[in-house]
């Protein structure tokens, strides 16, 4: 007897041909996931058009360089940026402002998080809540954080307050934003599938609406990192102290003061690439997990 596909059989009551076509996709989703890309091949894949693009960056800027457009002084050749980020780091100048900047960034985006997730079920919950706060909450997201500087030194001083002040206001919207949007897509089902199994208030947003919510919740949390990371900048950038140590925004500051372009070019091109680099490493992963995890991703 010729072997059969378990699903097929499980349902004599189909017709020939609705077996047929349900075996056709089993055989299908079965060499679509035996089908896995060299792991050489995905990391070209990957890294070869960034590559291409900053390189395509760095020949343009050159013959800006070598057409004069600006004084030297003004437009620096990326030779002078190298050489500049080389004496930076021996300095110990860019390893220690990427860890202060780090500390302060992680630290104000985990306390975001804690904010902003409570305050997202809530106001995503709560209708006479959300008629108040949506708008707040949408009109701080478009707000620029550098708006509060100003009034966070003066409520917390020089201080390492007054930065975190202003990295929480950048990234809670966002957050909040992104976890309200994400539970207003979670089907109804879903919730009395919840309340049925004796799920609810916290239970049912820990075991039911958070999981169901996760892809823009976790699109939320990209963002709010971009918006803390941001923030962060525009307060390291103008909240300048000594006692406060040494940031990235504030060496792009001592640039400025200096005028020294290829300092501000290295400080530019330092926090451009951590702001890759933590996108990259932290949440590029756990998206992708979550993709494959709920069968949206190829090869899943």
């Amino acid at each position: 007897m010729p072997a059969t596909d378990p699903v097929v059989a499980a349902r004599p009551d189909q017709s020939p041909d609705l077996r047929s076509l349900e075996a056709g996709l089993d055989a299908l989703g079965r060499r679509s996931a035996r089908r896995r890309i060299p792991v050489l091949r995905r990391c070209l894949r990957s890294a070869l058009p960034p590559l291409v693009g900053g390189l395509s960056v760095l020949a343009v800027w050159q013959l800006a360089v070598w057409a004069q457009l600006k004084p030297a002084y003004v437009l620096p050749a990326p030779t002078d940026v190298a050489r500049t980020l080389a004496d930076q780091w021996q300095q110990g100048h860019i390893t220690g402002a990427v860890w202060t900047s780090l500390r302060r960034g992680v630290l104000g985006f985990v306390v975001s998080v804690v904010v902003a997730t409570p305050l997202g079920l809530a106001v995503a919950r709560l209708r006479p809540l959300r008629a108040a706060l949506a708008p707040v909450l949408s009109g701080l997201q478009g707000l620029p954080s550098v708006a509060w500087v100003p009034a966070a030194i003066i409520w917390f001083g020089l201080s390492d307050a007054a930065i975190y002040f202003v990295v929480l206001l950048g990234a809670v919207p966002s957050i909040t934003n992104g976890l309200i949007a994400g539970l207003d897509q979670v089907p109804p089902l879903h919730r009395r599938v919840g309340q049925v199994l004796g799920a609810r208030g916290l239970i049912a947003a820990r075991w039911v609406l958070l999981p169901a919510a996760l892809p823009s919740y976790l699109a939320g949390l990209k963002q709010g990192w971009a918006f803390a990371w941001r923030s962060l900048m525009a307060a390291e950038l103008i909240t300048f102290s000594p006692k406060l140590g040494l940031g990235l925004g504030q060496l792009l500051d001592t640039g400025r003061q200096l005028s020294d372009m290829s300092l501000v070019v290295t400080a530019i091109l330092v926090i451009f690439f951590v702001g890759i680099g933590v996108d990259r490493l932290v949440f590029a992963p756990i998206e992708r997990r979550v993709l494959r995890r709920r069968g949206l991703l190829a090869g899943a």
